[in-house]
């Protein structure tokens, strides 16, 4: 009789709305729980993070990972359990993962740690840019699918809104894939690819958190330091003397030396200039040209392109004209022939130091993740039998609110709306669940005190050390985070 070859034993998990059943030694489809011999376990480590001046680091990196631990939970730091490889509360009716408690400065504190299953998310992208990606509503793509759009520009930046419900469920099975890819690779501090616009009017941007942009395949260097007309106010005194009229180009705001009222108090006669842009207050000119990437986040590469023809009851033969961009990357001299008709010429040192003054007083153009997203049900029914209580208590500053011990922005307003930089939170923070939605950390701390009065599971408070194993990931806290447990967070220590 031939052997048979029983089949292994598959488990079912919970731990999202999938429910995947598992066979011993695979994986889900979320890639964060396997069965290991029948038992359902969960991939990730814990992390706990130090309070200390060291920056986090990523788990397991240059050989470091549970091993190398002495078995000092404390080591002189405060430890604060986040919701990193914790797990989730789906569905619905159980306690968070992990309730933790520990005493502050005399003060009884627990912290609840759950990783949300989030449909309702998405990231706010910042890119510190001159160049123009698109125009407001422009759709964002990834592969071919819409994951978002342009937001409006800001000071020297352009914004995207990427993700949210619509396009993680409320279009195509593929969008939705696409979209929560992108979501994850960005929030996991990963670069994606993404095109903006329509065919013909496309630009095609490389966007990863604390890093600069790639437009069309060239790496973005500089923020620029103002509008072209701010441009002027900041270093009018460095030209006065040097050249006879400045134009700095900009796509919103160009700005004209000899019109402009620095220009004015500082004495410098007027030449004659015609800018073809509507003319807004003296030395400010809008639309001078269309958005793009050229000079100013225009699309000219020839800046005199921008130029009517100078005005003779002014103009002079030999009169000098600087043009530079708003970060200094692109300049430009000229002097007036005898048909006052600028001619290019060899820029004098002293005008060449100010576009480099202008471009040291650039920042360096970086890209910015926030993750956005609302705690709904699960997350505020792991954490009390009567979920509004937590809203009230977070909105009364009773509760302070992190991801993976990041402080988190709680939008005003009705319901838990938190905003975070992904790049103060530890490496690996997020995944997901094919539904499709991201896994967050999120955590809820404060008094035991007030934890009992809205309603908490009491009796699933665990004391720190009894939380920790071999298996802990153990990261520090960055500078510029504060502790979320320190009593100047609360409104109960004012």
């Amino acid at each position: 009789m031939a052997n048979e070859t029983a089949k292994p034993e598959k488990i079912r998990c919970d731990a999202c709305p999938v429910m995947c059943y598992i066979a011993d030694g695979k994986i889900g489809a979320c890639d964060r729980y396997a069965n290991h011999g029948g038992d359902l376990v969960r991939l990730d480590a814990l992390t706990i993070i130090e309070s200390s001046g060291q920056k986090l680091v990523p788990f397991l990196k240059d050989g470091k990972g549970p091993d190398d631990w002495d078995g000092n939970i404390v080591q002189g730091n405060r430890p604060f359990v986040t919701a990193v490889g914790a797990g989730t509360t789906y569905p619905d009716y159980k306690p968070a993962p992990f309730i933790v408690s520990q005493e502050i400065q005399g003060v009884d504190m627990v912290t609840v740690v759950t990783e949300g299953i989030f449909s309702y998310c998405g990231v706010k992208i910042k890119i510190d840019t001159d160049r123009h990606l698109g125009h407001e509503r422009d759709v964002v793509r990834v592969n071919g699918e819409p994951i978002g759009h342009v937001m409006t520009s800001e000071y020297g930046s352009k914004m995207l809104s990427l993700g949210g419900v619509e396009h993680l469920t409320g279009g195509t099975k593929k969008e939705g894939r696409i979209t929560c890819d992108a979501l994850l690779k960005l929030c996991n501090q990963e670069a994606v690819e993404m095109v903006i616009g329509e065919p013909e009017h496309e630009t095609t941007v490389v966007v990863q958190a604390g890093k600069a942009p790639i437009i069309n395949g060239v790496e973005e260097k500089l923020m620029r330091v103002g509008c072209g007309s701010a441009t002027i106010g900041m270093f009018a005194t460095q030209w006065v003397g040097h050249v006879d009229d400045i134009v700095v180009v900009d796509d919103h705001i160009t700005g004209v030396l000899s019109e402009h009222q620095a220009g004015k108090l500082l004495d410098v006669p007027a030449t004659g200039i015609k800018i073809n842009g509507r003319r807004s207050t003296p030395g400010r000119y809008f639309q001078v040209a269309e958005p793009g990437t050229g000079w100013g986040g225009t699309d000219i590469e020839d800046p005199l392109k921008i130029l009517g023809d100078f005005n003779p009851k002014f103009a002079k033969e030999g009169m000098r004209l600087l043009m530079v961009s708003t970060t200094g990357e692109q300049y430009a001299y000229f002097e007036l022939d005898e048909t006052l008709t600028p001619q290019p010429a060899e820029i004098p040192e002293k005008l060449k130091a100010s576009a480099d003054l202008i471009a040291e007083n650039c920042e360096p153009s970086v890209c910015s993740v926030l993750f956005m997203g609302g705690a709904g049900g699960s997350l505020r029914a792991g954490v009390t039998e009567n979920p509004v209580k937590l809203t009230k208590s977070v909105k009364d500053s009773l509760t302070f609110v992190s991801c993976g011990g990041a402080e988190a922005y709680v939008w005003p307003g009705g319901g838990i709306t938190v905003m975070v930089d992904v790049l103060d939170m530890p490496t690996g923070s997020f995944g997901y669940v094919p539904t499709p939605a991201l896994v967050a950390p999120i955590e809820f701390t404060m008094r035991v005190s007030d934890y009992g009065t809205l309603g908490g599971h009491m009796d699933e408070i665990r004391l720190v050390q009894d939380v920790v194993s071999d298996g802990t990931r153990k990261v520090a806290q960055f500078d510029n985070q504060p502790d979320p447990m320190a009593h100047t967070n609360y409104r109960w220590s004012k």
